[in-house]
């Protein structure tokens, strides 16, 4: 391999390297939602797979079935964790030209 190729290579690492930090302070900032119970519990996470918050009807605070709500909050956690990580990986497929890399430690 030339020095000429090697330097081509490098110089397209360090630019998907910049794209990379783009996209993820992108996907920050924007946030997905889910809910379970039929709207009961709603959940909305980040591109970075934090939760930022949980909204919990009146209706479904029962103390004699404090395991229904817990099942609620785990199931809307869950999938809108889920919906931010198809997120995160819809948007790297511009990156990788649909190439179906799968980096670890990227999303």
């Amino acid at each position: 391999m030339s020095k000429k190729m090697f330097g081509d290579i490098i110089k397209q690492a360090q630019k998907m390297q910049e794209q990379l930090a783009k996209i993820q302070e992108e996907a920050a900032n924007k946030t997905v939602e889910a809910s379970s119970g039929g709207g009961m519990v709603t959940v909305s996470a980040n591109g970075r797979q934090e939760i930022l918050s949980i909204r919990i009807d009146r209706d479904v605070i029962n103390p004699d079935d404090a395991e229904m709500l817990q099942d609620l909050v785990v199931a809307a956690t869950n999938e809108a964790l889920r919906k931010a990580r198809d997120m995160v990986a819809e948007e790297m497929k511009g990156l990788t030209g649909g190439m179906g890399l799968n980096i670890p430690g990227l999303m």
